[in-house]
């Protein structure tokens, strides 16, 4: 089983790096974020031809999610309990016993500005969502873009970040929290100690993949049961030195249960 999360930054954008990577790579999940779409002009019948089912939630210009899956889903849903419920922020799909969710958090603007208390809170809201659905025993992922790097190794400098709506201890307290379901992060699980490790690097900052000027802020994780049942987890950095591509690297995970 592989999974694989992507902020495509406009999917009609990035086709000419999502098909060929799901051809090449044949993910059994692909967890896409900020489609920017409306669901009529979502390009469904392209990724369709390739094998596989894609479930989508879409506003023009911003946000939107989206889920392939080789295996059609038992069942599909959108959106966190109450209101706003943001359906185009969360995604999620039941394959089998297991149930992966796709989450793009929101940014947050500036930490005095109204959007970040709604990051915070949306964060929160997302635990409370697991809580009431869902077990810690049982198989989940929960991928995409949070807009959290958790540690210092996870951003380039540290020290000149501390404090962004991303990087600050208000939206770690907030992730933590979040984490503390029963959550594992997958990549650090498999690389716990290694700094320079980034899936998204700013359009705006000169050769920012070359010179490695990047923040890990997309992340898989899982229940504990479904994190110990993975064999490897990467980020592909081809996807963001691809010609025309997001601003955002594809991170990927396989898992290998052990026949009983």
């Amino acid at each position: 089983m592989k999974i694989a999360s992507y902020n495509v930054n406009s999917i009609r954008s990035r086709l000419h790096i999502v098909l060929p990577w799901l051809e090449q790579n044949r993910p059994d999940v692909l967890c896409m974020q900020e489609t920017k779409v409306e669901d009529a002009k979502f390009p469904a019948a392209d990724i369709a031809a390739l094998g596989y089912t894609v479930s989508f939630r879409g506003s023009k210009q911003y946000n939107g999610v989206a889920i392939a899956t080789r295996q059609k889903p038992a069942e599909v849903f959108f959106g966190l309990a109450g209101e706003p419920a943001d359906p185009d922020r969360l995604a999620g799909v039941r394959l089998g016993d297991l149930v992966v969710l796709n989450a793009y958090v929101p940014q947050g603007q500036e930490v005095d500005k109204p959007q970040f208390a709604y990051k915070l809170a949306w964060l929160g809201r997302l635990k409370a969502f697991l809580q009431k659905n869902f077990r810690t025993d049982q198989k989940l992922a929960l991928c995409g873009d949070f807009n959290v790097a958790p540690e210092p190794i996870d951003v380039h400098d540290p020290k000149r970040i501390l404090g962004h709506v991303s990087f600050n201890p208000e939206v770690w307290k907030a992730y933590e929290d979040l984490a503390s379901w029963g959550l594992v992060d997958v990549f650090r699980r498999h690389h716990p100690d290694e700094p320079g490790r980034y899936t998204f690097f700013d359009y705006r900052v000169r050769d920012s993949v070359g010179r490695n000027l990047g923040w890990r802020v997309d992340h898989i994780l899982a229940t504990g049961v479904w994190a110990a049942a993975s064999a490897e987890c990467s980020i592909d950095l081809a996807t963001r030195t691809a010609e025309k591509p997001s601003d955002h690297a594809v991170i990927w995970a396989r898992f290998e249960e052990k026949k009983r």
